[in-house]
């Protein structure tokens, strides 16, 4: 008996040895892609001169994978985390934008006789919701009639040359809208077409005026007959004019999109807003700067910055970003905010934090930009003190999670679902993510994908970015990649 029970410790490290052995046959080293996402990218034909990779265990001296990491390449939106988490540290959680009304005379028994000045600090989330509350608590605070003009103060930022249409040919798109001290709405109006019974149903909000010529048709959603279009018509008033078969399957669609400058724009949202609430507006607008003696009558405050960061990176809101930036430079170094200003804000915090990224091209702290630069090593090293900072939680949970939320809501779902918060971009050649995984080891791991190739945005690239999270979540090695160690326990005799 006792020369069977010193057989089994012999059988039991033979095992070990053999799992070990497959273990290390799995496992990648630090300068190599792992295995799984070499063969996709080699039988997908995916060149690989333009991938950057980095993970690392939130703790550990080094990483555990660094893949042309130093390489500086455009990370589309992934830079919003280098402009949120500045914003976090260098403004605080707690920071609320104001939105000010000011009269040129004090109001008379509910009367201002003379100009309604509107001033805005850059308020990245006026909504309209948020801009009704702006109205009604002006209408709450006594004023019923407004004998002047309605001013609009975009003072606070500086009037930045910019052509909407010049990243992508598509001017009309809300990403584009370039940023205002006073931007309502994002300057967008959404179209919703609605199948109805016997008709297609167009309503826009804010209320523009539509030709609707659209002929509502049965069949399949796509091909078939179901073809349309919108024309913007401009004129003294702009109208929409639709035409084209609308396929009841595809049900409704909705279009956000940017039909005038921000003048008539917030003018007239304004006034549809004042003379709802009984209220009366007798001039037109116009922009000017607010007199140093004009009269406060209202202050406006917006969400504080850990919901605007959340609103950010959840859903990827590039002028929400940009506000953001203007707003660092306009707070750092008075007003107008610039994204130059802003931009050295950003630059004399990573050097404060010791985070000097010598590569790095901010251009508009969004990411929707052919020039914007960083390393995957320096987003890697910014994420690591992330979750050093006091500010930690509000950061990682403003990233989308997994299978639940924000742009990850359709994506790595199943045992990925819920233990990834990462930030996606994506731009015509650039699929990039960078953020922390809990892998199935219980640790927590930064990781950051960058990818730069003219077929970046094919599914066979997003297979191989998918690969990737899919083997830091679920690998067999410790925490600097070296394979892990194989416990083995001597079984109980059955003798």
């Amino acid at each position: 008996m006792s020369m069977h029970r010193n057989r089994q410790p012999v059988s039991g490290c033979i095992v070990g040895l053999i799992v070990g052995v497959f273990v290390f046959l799995g496992a990648a080293g630090a300068d190599e892609l792992p295995p799984p996402v070499a063969q996709i990218m080699k039988r997908q034909g995916l060149a690989t001169a333009g991938l950057s990779v980095y993970a690392h265990v939130i703790g550990a001296p080094r990483p555990f994978l660094s893949v042309g990491a130093d390489v500086p390449r455009n990370p589309a939106s992934v830079l919003k985390l280098v402009t949120t988490l500045a914003a976090l540290e260098e403004l605080g959680p707690a920071y609320q934008w104001k939105t000010e009304f000011y009269g040129s005379a004090p109001p008379r028994d509910g009367k201002l006789d003379g100009d309604l000045y509107l001033k805005g600090y850059g308020d990245p989330y006026l909504v309209i919701e948020q801009f009704w509350r702006l109205v009604r608590g002006l209408r709450l605070s006594g004023l019923e009639q407004v004998t002047g003009d309605l001013v609009l103060d975009q003072s606070y930022f500086a009037d930045e040359p910019g052509d909407p249409a010049e990243f992508d040919g598509q001017p009309l798109r809300a990403y584009n809208v370039l940023p205002r001290a006073l931007l309502v709405n994002f300057q967008a109006v959404q179209i919703r077409l609605l199948p109805q019974p016997r008709r297609l149903r167009v309503v826009a909000d804010p209320p523009v005026p539509v030709d609707n010529q659209l002929k509502l048709i049965g069949g399949p959603c796509h091909g078939g007959g179901h073809r349309w279009s919108m024309q913007v018509r401009d004129g003294k008033q702009t109208r929409l004019l639709f035409s084209g078969n609308y396929a009841a399957a595809c049900g409704e669609t909705e279009l956000y999109r940017v039909l005038s400058d921000t003048g008539p724009y917030v003018h007239g949202i304004f006034r549809a807003l004042w003379e709802e609430q009984g209220a009366r507006l007798k001039g037109g607008w116009r922009e000017g700067a607010t007199p140093a003696d004009a009269t406060l009558l209202y202050t406006f405050k917006s969400p504080p910055l850990a919901e605007v960061v959340r609103l950010i990176n959840k859903f990827s809101n590039n002028v929400m970003t940009r506000q953001l930036l203007l707003t660092l430079g306009a707070e750092r170094f008075g007003p107008p905010g610039t994204s130059a200003s802003g931009g050295r804000v950003v630059r004399e915090w990573l050097q404060r934090r010791k985070l000097e990224f010598p590569e790095l091209v901010l251009d508009n702290g969004a990411g929707l930009s052919r020039e914007a630069r960083i390393s995957a090593h320096s987003l890697g090293r910014l994420l690591l003190a992330a979750y050093q900072s006091p500010y930690m939680p509000e950061f990682m949970s403003a990233l989308p999670l997994s299978g639940q939320d924000g742009t990850l809501v359709n994506r790595f779902s199943g045992d990925l679902a819920g233990r990834l918060h990462l930030k996606t971009g994506s731009l015509n050649g650039v699929r990039a993510l960078a953020g922390y995984v809990l892998d199935s080891a219980g640790r927590w791991v930064v990781i950051v994908s960058l990818y730069n190739d003219p077929r970046a945005n094919s599914g066979a690239a997003e297979a191989a970015q998918r690969a990737l999270v899919e083997w830091i979540y679920d690998r067999r090695t410790g925490d600097d990649g070296s394979p892990a160690p194989v416990a083995t326990t001597e079984p109980d005799s059955k003798d």
